[in-house]
């Protein structure tokens, strides 16, 4: 008689529990099918969706990405675009693969471990420790992911767009091929600029520069299309309108100056990364009075060098991201959205610049 009653019961009981479990904010698995939504402004690291803030992202998993991790040449037709024709058909092509795995710092049992994939946030958080900032020399996005991948064999994590889409080719747990001695420890960035000349020397600029009643515009090339940017009719300009003179390398050169665009993406970008790796300090190499260090580090110093970084500053004969580009001012706006004050590693310009923007 008990056991009917407790039967009967049993209906009423489910469905209590089932409530309950509502109110108490238990939750159940996502049904079978189900799509995980996303946001389009995350980066991936380590296999995680981290959000940059609002930047627009587009990875190599995404429609109209660029993906570093395919064999075959991605402008080429298909039908001539794999391994076997690439390599017959382009000299600087000697391996399939355009990127490899990091290994320094890991122990064998480590390297046994994340070959297979098997990376974890910790584990990356110890080895890398660098974000090498590059100009393209391309002046856009897919222009350089078809010379890295499709002619030189190369790669990068990142590559930032005039209109400031981000596009990540590799998972940053990747080693990406882009800055010789730093690859292991660093994450890459390749900006959409033509890169900077001496003032005798041939250059690009009335190709890609034009003015207008508003200043300084970007006009891609028509042999170049639209240039695939994602920002349809987007009209690029210079953050500031005239070539910027500076010395690199013991150089002196002209460059124009990335898109604000750009720079707001890279800010972004910048923070979350220092954020998601910590050993990437949000800072870049500066002397004693705060100053950039506008040359090569040397070697001891390098190797001891935890943060943003230009190219130039691992290797002579590299002089990107160029005298234009404004590290003041991105650390400092990066730093921000960290939550983080100006140190002495910022010049007066770029506290000055943190005061003007409270």
């Amino acid at each position: 008689m008990k056991l009917g009653l407790w039967r009967n019961r049993l209906p009423i009981l489910f469905a209590a529990a089932l409530s309950l479990a509502g109110f108490t904010g238990c939750q159940t698995a996502p049904r079978p099918g189900a799509v995980a939504p996303r946001r389009g402004d995350e980066i991936v690291v380590a296999g995680r969706f981290i959000h940059t803030g609002g930047a627009r992202v587009v990875t190599w998993l995404d429609p109209g990405g660029y993906d570093g991790y395919r064999v075959e040449r991605r402008f080429s037709p298909l039908d001539q675009a794999d391994w076997q024709k690439s390599k017959a058909a382009v000299q600087d092509l000697e391996t399939p693969n355009r990127y490899n795995l990091r290994r320094a710092g890991l122990t064998d049992a480590e390297v046994e471990r994340v070959r297979g994939g098997g990376w974890d946030l910790p584990t990356l958080r110890r080895v890398v420790d660098q974000f090498v900032l590059h100009y393209d020399v391309c002046g856009t996005s897919r222009q350089c992911f078809q010379v890295l991948h499709d002619l030189r064999g190369l790669s990068v994590h990142f590559l930032l767009d005039l209109d400031g889409t981000i596009y990540q080719t590799l998972d940053v747990k990747e080693r990406a091929w882009h800055a010789t001695t730093s690859n292991s420890r660093s994450v890459g960035i390749e900006i959409a600029n033509m890169g900077a000349y001496g003032r005798n020397e041939k250059n690009p600029f009335a190709e890609w520069y034009t003015r207008d009643a508003q200043g300084t515009r970007l006009t891609i090339p028509a042999r170049f299309g639209d240039g695939g940017l994602r920002t349809k009719n987007f009209v690029g300009r210079p953050a500031r309108p005239d070539p910027i003179a500076g010395v690199i390398q013991g150089q002196e050169l002209i460059q124009y100056d990335f898109t604000p665009q750009q720079y707001d993406a890279l800010i972004k970008l910048t923070a979350t990364l220092c954020k998601a790796l910590p050993r990437i300090k949000c800072d870049y190499p500066h002397d004693a009075a705060g100053r950039l260090i506008p040359h090569q580090l040397p070697d001891d110093q390098l190797r001891g060098y935890e943060g943003v970084l230009g190219h130039f500053h691992i290797q002579t004969n590299k002089t990107d991201p160029g005298p234009a580009f404004q590290w003041d001012y991105v650390i400092g706006r990066a730093r921000k959205l960290m939550g983080l004050c100006p140190d002495a590693a910022l010049d007066r310009r770029g506290a000055a610049l943190l005061l003007q923007e409270r």
